[in-house]
């Protein structure tokens, strides 16, 4: 059983989400730009998913000031940017059991909640 939540603390969003949440103390908190992930927790990540596209913040400023959304990039290549640089990977990232639940739309949040129900 896994549970964890990757996150970053400067985000307003992800603080009001973890808030919004309220996760119990089984919950593993990592906090991805003073312990960005490594290539063994983002297959993990991968496994739940099925690709790498799906954990790239493609608003970050870094993929907007690369202009990344004209190019055409491989899974390979979004892969290495979020090993490159924490602000690539979306967030925050709530892993509950075998559920996992990728970014803060409204919808997102609201599937993360009912899991925790």
């Amino acid at each position: 059983m896994i549970k964890k939540v990757y996150y970053l603390s400067t985000c307003d969003s992800n603080k009001r989400i973890l808030k919004e949440l309220n996760l119990s103390k089984e919950f593993v908190k990592q906090e991805i730009k003073a312990n960005p992930v490594n290539e063994n927790e983002l297959e993990k990540l991968y496994n739940y998913i099925g690709n790498y596209e799906n954990l790239v913040n493609k608003r970050s400023r870094l993929y907007t000031s690369r202009k990344l959304s004209a190019k055409n990039l491989t899974e390979i290549d979004f892969k290495n940017l979020i090993l490159e640089h924490y602000t690539f990977l979306k967030r925050p990232i709530l892993i509950n059991d075998d559920q996992i639940f990728v970014g803060n739309s409204k919808s997102v949040v609201a599937a993360a909640l009912e899991s925790l129900r």
